[in-house]
């Protein structure tokens, strides 16, 4: 029989010839259809090399549901290609994927938000930004109304605070020195942050449980007193000596020299500095939203959670340049009025 030799071996012909044969055969067979999961498998993993045509064709090789629906993989696959086509700036492809899970799904809200962001991505930008600008601004301005009344409040509370604090520091009495002391040197050397979670959240372990208000108004009050203190403490001690000096032998109790005579001429040196803390103190009032506390960060923080629209960042920034700017000049018109005498 014909045979063909192979190093050492000798194969017959006709064995050669079957194996071609069957070979052939088994070739010409179509491939076993993968499963769903194995076609959204294979996707991430060309998604993650960064093979994006592949990863794409895998997750189109998901086929719809049949009558028993499926396991979420036929959305979750043309839902990932409407993303990844959105990401790659081609919005027709996006909707078009988007549209498929429709079809089968009408209510899916991810496909309906997609398309709805395709919609928008067609207009010209300034109308993308006016839409934005009506939709997310009456939230946000609801959200600056809290942001202001905890401004004004510890604007309110912190002077009187800091200014009794700041006498109780230059009394003779040492007790009475050493406590405020230890509150200007705590409240300045913790992080207002900290102070914040320890009132919402540490208070309630000694029995003390506070509202979020409540907690907000109480740690920006301590802390704002703490720091005003030392800046009307320095503005006190500033006031030449002479002054008290004079008051006395008008008559005057050191309370009287204190109310009439000292106190007042340090108003033109503590605007400045005050001033500057209270414009502080706007942009501080973004911290107690770690608190539950829904002011104008929180909503900004929440809407661009759920929507990713940069926009939303850019109305709270103007809006807090707007509160700092108003601020600024009144402080500045308190300055120029209570320096009038002192440009004579």
């Amino acid at each position: 029989m014909t045979s063909i030799r192979s190093g050492a071996r000798r194969v017959p012909l006709f064995l050669l010839l079957l194996g071609l044969f069957a070979g052939t055969l088994f070739a010409s067979l179509p491939a076993r259809a993968g499963t769903p999961d194995d076609y959204l498998r294979q996707a991430r993993e060309a998604q993650s090399t960064g093979d994006l045509q592949a990863a794409e064709r895998f997750y189109l090789m998901v086929p719809p549901p049949g009558p028993l629906g499926d396991d979420g993989q036929f959305v979750e696959s043309r839902m990932q290609v409407a993303r990844q086509r959105f990401a790659l700036k081609d919005p027709d492809g996006a909707e078009a994927a988007a549209r498929e899970v429709l079809a089968v799904y009408p209510d899916n809200a991810e496909a309906v938000n997609l398309v709805e962001s395709v919609a928008r991505e067609r207009l010209p930008k300034w109308r993308r930004y006016l839409d934005d600008t009506l939709r997310f601004l009456p939230t946000l301005l609801h959200g600056s109304l809290m942001t202001l009344a905890l401004v004004l409040f510890t604007m309110a509370v912190s002077p009187f605070g800091g200014l009794l604090i700041a006498l109780g520091r230059i009394s003779p009495v040492k007790l009475l020195s050493g406590a405020c002391w230890f509150v200007i040197w705590f409240f300045r050397g913790t992080p207002l942050l900290l102070q914040l979670f320890f009132i919402y959240y540490g208070l309630p372990a000694l029995g003390v449980t506070l509202k979020p208000m409540s907690a907000a108004f109480l740690g920006l009050g301590l802390n704002y007193s703490a720091y005003l203190a030392e800046i009307i403490r320095g503005a006190i001690q500033s006031i030449d000596h002479g002054q008290t000096e004079a008051a006395k032998a008008l008559g005057m109790t050191p309370w009287q020299t204190m109310r009439r005579v000292i106190i007042p001429q340090t108003y033109k040196r503590l605007v400045p500095p005050v001033g500057n803390e209270f414009i502080a103190l706007i942009k501080d009032t973004a911290l107690v939203s770690t608190i539950a506390m829904v002011e104008l960060m929180r909503s900004a923080d929440q809407i661009f959670n759920a929507y990713f629209n940069v926009t939303v960042l850019v109305l709270a920034a103007a809006i807090y340049l707007c509160f700092t700017s108003v601020f600024t000049f009144v402080f500045e018109r308190v300055e120029h009025r209570l320096g009038v005498y002192e440009r004579r």
